[in-house]
C-alpha cells in the first residue's frame, strides 16, 4: 500500500498557511514537544502526517512534531494492545477502532475528554458540528453515552464500485435486460434499487471465462462478476456479515442489554443471512473460498480488472482513480452497496460503520494535553477537512459534508453521505476481541465450507454466552 499512499498525498491542495495561519513566532522558551502517534497504515493517515507536515504550527509558539508510527492493518490492534498493556506509555495519542473504546477505556488507558470540551468552546463546536452516528459509535463509551473519549480522524462505510465501461454498454445492459428482466444498474439512481438479488444475478451474468465477450472487448483472463471482504483477519467478515444480519432483520448481541447471544446471534433470520452472503461468493473469485479476501485484496481484485463491482470501504477508493495503480481508473463509478429487499418493496441498508476516531492517553502532561488537543481542533477545523476531502479523503463534520460542494470532491461523496442513515457499530466492550476472534474462527470455517452456516452461528451464540456471562454481562 505504501505506492498507493504516495500517491494518495499527492493529491493534496498545498494550502501552506491558508490553512494553518501565519507562522507563530517562537518565543524564547518555546519547548520541543513530541506527540506520537499509533495509526494504521493506509491512506487517511498518510494523508494526516503529510498534511501536518507541510501546514500545522502550534498556536503556543512550543515547537510541536507529530510522529506516526504506521501499523500494518492485520495487526494493528495486537501492536496497540501490547503497547498499551507492557505500560511503556510509548503514544500521546491513537487513531483506534470504535470497538476498542471499552476495553481500553476501563484499562485506564484513554483520556474522557468532556472536561476539556467543557472548557474549550472550540471543542464544543466541533462536537456540535459531528454527525450524530459519529458521535454514538466512534467517540462515546459506553456506546451512545455523552462520554467523550474521541474525535473522528477519518469516517468510512461500505459504498460499491463498480465498471461503468460494462455496466453502462448497451450491449450488457440489453442482454442482462433480456436475461433477467431486470435493469443493469449504471446511473447512481439505478443502483439505488439494487438488492442482493440482483447482487447475485451481477455475479452470474459477468462471470466470464479467458476469451469470453466482455463489454466492447473480450475477457483477458477469467473474470467475476463480485466481490466483498470474506477474509479471516481481524474484522474483515464480520463487518459485511453483520450487514446481511441486519438488513434481513436479525441483529447481533446488544450490549445495551443483558439478554442472552443465544436466539439473537444464530437466530433463523441470522442463519438466513449467513447462508445469502456465503451462496453469493460462488460468484467472486476463487481467493473469496480460502478466507483470504480481505478488503485490500478486495480493493486490488477490482483495480487489477479482474471483477466487476465490488463492495468495499469509501476509505479504499481513491487508488481506484488513480491511472499509476489502476487499470479500472477511467472506468469505475461508485454507488450505494446493495441492500436486503423487505416485503414492502422498500430496501434495507444497514451497514457496519467503519472509520476511526483519535484518543489521547491518561499519561499526558497538562501541557502535552493540550498541544493534542490543538491537533485535534486542526484536523476538524473545516479548511483541513476540506481540503482532505478534495484529496480523497471523507469528513464527518455537517457543515462540510452538507455544502452541496461536497459532492463534486469525489465521485464516491455522495454514496458516502447517503450511507449515514443506515450506519450500525459492533459492540465496544472490553470483551470484543476475544468475542470478535472467534467470530472470525468461525465464519472462516464457513467460507471456506468446513461447517454450515448454522453450525457457525451457534458456536458463536455458545462462546458469546460464555463469555459474557463470565464477564458479568448477561444473566
Amino acid at each position: 500500500m505504501r505506492g498507493l499512499q504516495a500517491g494518495f498525498a499527492a493529491l493534496a491542495v498545498t494550502a501552506g498557511a491558508a490553512l494553518a495561519g501565519a507562522a507563530v513566532p517562537t518565543p524564547a522558551d518555546a519547548k520541543d514537544i513530541i506527540i506520537n502517534m499509533a495509526a494504521p497504515d493506509w491512506l487517511p493517515t498518510r494523508f494526516m502526517q503529510e498534511e501536518f507536515n507541510r501546514t500545522y504550527h502550534a498556536k503556543s509558539g512550543n515547537n510541536v512534531k507529530l510522529v506516526i508510527d504506521f501499523i500494518p492493518w492485520p495487526s494493528f490492534y495486537q501492536r496497540v494492545a501490547a503497547s498499551l498493556s507492557s505500560g511503556e506509555k510509548k503514544y500521546q495519542m491513537l487513531v483506534t477502532d470504535s470497538q476498542w473504546l471499552g476495553d481500553f477505556v476501563e484499562g485506564g488507558h484513554y483520556l474522557k475528554l468532556n472536561k476539556y470540551i467543557d472548557k474549550d468552546p472550540e471543542l464544543q463546536a466541533v462536537l456540535a458540528d459531528m454527525h450524530q452516528v459519529l458521535k454514538d459509535t466512534s467517540s462515546s463509551y459506553p456506546y451512545k453515552s455523552h462520554n467523550y473519549y474521541g474525535f473522528p480522524q477519518f469516517p468510512d462505510n461500505l459504498i460499491t464500485f463498480y465498471r461503468t465501461d460494462l455496466f453502462c454498454n448497451k450491449t450488457e445492459r440489453a442482454n442482462f435486460l433480456a436475461k433477467y428482466k431486470k435493469t443493469l444498474p449504471c446511473y447512481y439512481n439505478e443502483w439505488e434499487q439494487a438488492d442482493w438479488d440482483l447482487w447475485a444475478d451481477i455475479g452470474e451474468f459477468f462471470h466470464r471465462k479467458k476469451g469470453d465477450k466482455l463489454g466492447d472487448g473480450v475477457a483477458d483472463d477469467d473474470f467475476y462478476g463480485i466481490a466483498y471482504q470474506a477474509g479471516k483477519g481481524y474484522d474483515f467478515s464480520s463487518m459485511q456479515i453483520n450487514t446481511l444480519v441486519w438488513e434481513a432483520g436479525g441483529n447481533i448481541w446488544d450490549e445495551t442489554n443483558t439478554k442472552p447471544a443465544s436466539g439473537v446471534v444464530n437466530s433463523p433470520i441470522a442463519v438466513k443471512a449467513l447462508e445469502r452472503y456465503l451462496d453469493l461468493l460462488k460468484w467472486a473469485p476463487p481467493v473469496a473460498k480460502t478466507g483470504q479476501m480481505d478488503i485490500f485484496v478486495v480493493q486490488d481484485l477490482y483495480m487489477q480488472g479482474k471483477v466487476a463491482a465490488v463492495v468495499d470501504w469509501v476509505g479504499l477508493a481513491g487508488p481506484v482513480i488513480d491511472p499509476k495503480v489502476s487499470k479500472v481508473a477511467d472506468k469505475s463509478g461508485f454507488a450505494q452497496a446493495p441492500g436486503w429487499r423487505k416485503p414492502d418493496g422498500s430496501i434495507n441498508r444497514f451497514a457496519n460503520i467503519g472509520g476511526q476516531p483519535f484518543v489521547l492517553t491518561t499519561w499526558n502532561s497538562d501541557e502535552v494535553v493540550h498541544e493534542c488537543l490543538e491537533i485535534v481542533k486542526w484536523w476538524l477545523s473545516k479548511p483541513v477537512q476540506v481540503n482532505f476531502a478534495k484529496s480523497g479523503g471523507q469528513s464527518g463534520l455537517l457543515s462540510v459534508i452538507q455544502d452541496p460542494a461536497y459532492f463534486t470532491y469525489k465521485p464516491w461523496n455522495r454514496a458516502f453521505v447517503d450511507n449515514y442513515q443506515w450506519q450500525k457499530d459492533i459492540w465496544h466492550i472490553p470483551e470484543f476481541f476475544p468475542l470478535l476472534t472467534e467470530q472470525q474462527e468461525q465464519f472462516d470455517k464457513a467460507i471456506t465450507g468446513q461447517i454450515s452456516a448454522k453450525q457457525a452461528l451457534d458456536t458463536v451464540a455458545a462462546y458469546q454466552d460464555k463469555t459474557l456471562k463470565e464477564a458479568g454481562r448477561i444473566n
